[in-house]
């Protein structure tokens, strides 16, 4: 049972595809299978949508949250109606998405289930909290994705899916996998405002040197070039709760004082940018802080890519273990 012993000592693990079809659900449908062989009482949602039988973008076949029973599970109103299990409502909460408030049940029996949690990680996190009270393990279908202001990251723990679905090239898989390690590196921002970071959604704040947070009026960073003269005028720390993009970064680059610069964002995935930019950005003296430091706890690659091509396993294994030093499995293999 690769890496499940080691998941044993968190409350809370999230699930994080590096592209969709890396093979994350299939991982936490083995996890839910192994964790129920240990008899512990287990709770599952999602970022969003996920547990689709089709995928939205490539409009292939993926791979259902298989539950077992007495388990708890959290999806919307719209969701909940389209199991394939029997299962028991315990609670629907206040709190609305696009597809409906969020509705908590209690498995009855074996089957699949659609998941669609909350997209904010706020909510999140007072869910998790919810189910921990209520359960032995909290498991989050997460995403890389800046289409939801929920994080991962907010988790004790993370499992992170990689494959031939990120690139046909191995050293390309291995290039953008170890990229994404090394974000997952970046340090914690333990200021003395940092409790008053967590709830900002928009915008782009300056920190100024005796921490005062100052709103720089600027909507997004999609919006730099229009703001451009102002996003330095107050100071060289900035928080910035979207996200921290290329043009952010290559701007940086053209001041005298860029080795004076540190960005603070929520976690690793609000980073947009190519690897480039972050190491020069780094290399010259800049700082990266995040508010939810994320403890990646392994890697699981999946050599089959939705179009139908597979990379070589064994030589993906070994140079992605060269470069990552952290337990790195096969789905394919650790499923049979």
């Amino acid at each position: 049972m690769p890496f499940i012993s080691n998941l044993l000592n968190y409350k809370s693990i999230s699930f994080v595809g590096m592209q969709k079809n890396a093979g994350k659900t299939e991982v936490l449908n083995y996890v839910i299978k192994r964790l129920n062989d240990y008899n512990k009482r287990i709770a599952v949602t999602s970022i969003g949508i996920d547990g689709e039988t089709l995928d939205q973008v490539t409009q292939t076949s993926k791979p259902r949250v298989f539950m077992y029973p007495d388990s708890l599970f959290v999806t919307s109103e719209k969701l909940y109606p389209q199991k394939e299990i029997v299962s028991a409502v315990e609670d629907v909460s206040h709190y609305g998405t696009s597809l409906g408030r969020l509705v908590t049940a209690r498995t009855k029996s074996f089957g699949n289930v659609m998941l669609s949690g909350p997209t904010d990680t706020i909510r999140l996190k007072q869910l998790i909290d919810y189910m921990a009270d209520k359960s032995d393990i909290c498991l989050i279908d997460g995403a890389l994705s800046r289409k939801s202001f929920a994080s991962p990251s907010i988790t004790e723990a993370m499992i992170l899916s990689t494959g031939a679905v990120v690139s046909a090239s191995i050293d390309k898989i291995v290039q953008k996998t170890a990229f994404i390690y090394e974000m997952t590196k970046l340090p914690k921002y333990d200021g003395s405002i940092k409790e008053q970071l967590f709830s900002i959604k928009h915008g782009v704040f300056a920190i100024s040197e005796n921490n005062e947070l100052i709103d720089l009026k600027i909507p997004s960073m999609l919006m730099l070039q229009k703001y451009k003269e102002v996003i330095f005028s107050k100071s060289k720390t900035l928080f910035i709760p979207g996200m921290i993009t290329d043009k952010l970064l290559e701007l940086i680059a053209t001041q005298k004082d860029k080795n004076e610069f540190t960005l603070i964002t929520k976690d690793f995935t609000h980073i947009f940018t190519n690897e480039l930019n972050i190491h020069n950005f780094l290399r010259n003296g800049g700082k990266i802080q995040c508010l939810h430091k994320t403890n990646l706890l392994a890697i699981t690659f999946n050599p089959f890519s939705p179009q139908g091509f597979r990379v070589d396993s064994d030589t993906a294994l070994k140079k992605l273990r060269e470069k990552i030093p952290l337990p790195i499995h096969n789905i394919r293999e650790i499923n049979n």
